[in-house]
């Protein structure tokens, strides 16, 4: 068995920032355990109820963030935070790309909130998790720093190999958030994981759509309420598993097996 000292310093600093030096890989293919599966796992409304009350901050954040970096009203702020979230994934990409403003700056700034009076979740997630047979590992277009903070507050930090966030999704030098189908054969392979041994636990289609054209492994998280929820009320063909918690996880994966 490998030591456990290379996991933790996973835990402690970004994904795609860890060297992957012979011991962490080691430890990384010890993690797979009896079942062989890596579990990628979104954040937002898969892991907590985002909409319950996190992401109404984040999108008045975002549009602060907007107002103050580039000088402009609320109302053009607000049409380009949709623009850019539309067209690339993530507004900070288009301003980035468009505008040159600092994405680590305005990461901090758009969610700068205690995110400890909103989060909402299932009840015993830590436990349920560790219940689940394998690798688990973050894979969120959120910054780094509020998913630390959201999984942190769960309890929920220890659970997981390694952290994906969007400061991660970087392909020579540009932006590449879900659902880029490059993003994914990355993260795949810094994570020494084939695609038929990943499955991919999202709330949003486009996302599952995009893994399954590589070969993951699909379950969608799907609560009627959220807002990818909407207009999808059948199963879509390129969705292995559809769910409504973790717990209906555990009880109903055996169509992953193999």
């Amino acid at each position: 068995m490998a030591p456990a000292a290379p996991a933790r310093r996973l835990l402690q600093r970004p994904a795609a920032r860890v060297r992957r030096g012979r011991r962490v890989v080691e430890a990384g293919s010890a993690g797979l355990g009896a079942s062989g599966r890596v579990w990628l796992f979104d954040l937002d409304n898969t892991l907590h109820d985002t909409s319950h009350a996190i992401f109404p901050l984040i999108d008045a954040g975002m549009t602060q963030a907007v107002v103050n970096a580039l000088g402009v009203d609320v109302d053009e702020a607000n049409r380009l935070r949709k623009l850019y979230w539309q067209r690339y994934g993530a507004t900070v990409i288009g301003l980035v790309r468009h505008h040159g403003v600092d994405a680590h700056q305005f990461l901090h700034d758009s969610h700068d909130f205690d995110i400890a009076p909103l989060v909402r979740a299932e009840k015993g997630l830590p436990a349920k998790l560790r219940a689940l047979p394998g690798r688990k590992v973050l894979l969120t277009n959120a910054p780094l720093d509020y998913a630390r903070a959201v999984l942190r507050h769960l309890g929920l930090l220890g659970c997981f190999h390694s952290l994906w966030g969007i400061e991660q999704m970087r392909l020579h030098g540009q932006f590449r958030p879900k659902p880029s189908p490059a993003l994914l054969r990355y993260v795949l392979a810094r994570e020494g994981v084939q695609p038929r041994q990943a499955v991919l636990i999202e709330d949003t289609l486009d996302n599952l759509r995009s893994a399954r054209r590589i070969g993951l492994r699909t379950v969608h998280v799907y609560h009627p309420g959220t807002p990818f929820a909407r207009g999808h009320k059948s199963r879509p063909a390129y969705v292995d598993l559809r769910v409504n918690s973790v717990t209906d996880l555990l009880l109903r994966r055996r169509p992953l097996r193999g």
